[in-house]
């Protein structure tokens, strides 16, 4: 596995926006993660895994350190009982692709899937949900069980952790830490339901009417908080079209942000910030954002 220096991290990010990682490498399998972590460690380097890119804000500054970047790391195995289709899947496997399984068996997540971007890895991570009331809604209802490499120390090791021995909460997981998420496997049972293809068609024609899927983003930004929805609390600012440099918050969805040509993370936090003072001040609620902050 090559460890690169220097590399410009915008491409590996939905919102195109980033500086640079010090040392870089993408790892293709387990091993070659370990591999990884071991050179940081031997190094004396920080190390931050960057997964699908879709809801992380990279510094102008870049990344400090090794970037351990898991786009190559990717697949599926599928294993069929007789009530059940199970996917085991390496932790950079896009979501789109679970959605194709679950779609071919006629199931529920095919659903929930449509509306997430991303890999399984930070779906893991984030305990991914959708806005929508449907089942299922979050990530951890579709999760059997989570194999991560342990680091403590320099000591590393592969844990198996069931499902039940995570902390899950609204897009936040815990109890796996400190480590990294290599594969998980996920399922469903196998209750078909023959009009599910027309659904996710409509579901997307409603996400394309009402999402700037067309523009770079990191989808939402904000959390919903408790009685709320962010979305409608920033409209209801006059927050639409709020600009900082190539950073605009969305004319479609205001939960959105998007990067309009040129867009820097200073530009972005730029505009969350204007957000939540205004949405603060104005509605007196505080929002906080679903965004990972990486980098100097």
């Amino acid at each position: 596995m090559e460890i690169q220096r220097d590399i410009p991290l915008a491409d590996y990010t939905s919102w195109l926006i980033g500086g640079k990682a010090d040392f870089f490498c993408l790892p293709k399998n387990a091993e070659e993660v370990e591999e990884a972590v071991r050179y940081a460690l031997a190094n004396a380097l920080p190390w931050t895994v960057l997964s699908g890119g879709s809801n992380v804000l990279v510094s102008d500054e870049g990344i400090a350190g090794l970037t351990i970047c898991l786009r190559r790391m990717n697949g599926l195995q599928i294993v069929e009982s007789d009530d059940r289709v199970s996917i085991e899947c390496l932790a950079g496997t896009g979501k789109s692709d679970l959605l194709k399984v679950f779609l071919k068996h006629k199931l529920a997540p095919a659903l929930f899937l449509a509306g997430l971007p991303g890999d399984v890895g930070g779906g893991v991570v984030m305990n991914a949900g959708v806005s929508e009331a449907m089942v299922p809604r979050e990530f951890h209802e579709i999760v059997e069980w989570v194999e991560v490499l342990k680091i403590e120390g320099r000591d590393l090791r592969r844990v198996i952790l069931p499902k039940d021995d995570i902390r899950w909460s609204y897009r936040h997981s815990d109890g796996w830490q400190p480590g990294i998420v290599l594969r998980a496997r996920l399922g469903w049972e196998k209750k078909a339901d023959p009009e599910i293809l027309n659904k996710v068609r409509d579901a997307n024609r409603v996400r394309l009417s009402k999402q700037p899927l067309d523009m770079p983003s990191c989808g939402s930004v904000f959390v919903n908080p408790p009685g709320h929805k962010a979305a409608q609390l920033i409209d209801g600012c006059g927050l639409k079209g709020f600009k900082i440099g190539g950073a605009q918050v969305s004319l479609k969805h205001a939960n959105f942000i998007v990067n309009t040509g040129g867009a820097t993370a200073r530009d972005v936090k730029g505009v969350i910030e204007h957000v939540r003072q205004t949405v603060k001040s104005q509605k007196g609620v505080e929002l906080r954002t679903e965004v990972i902050w990486l980098g100097r």
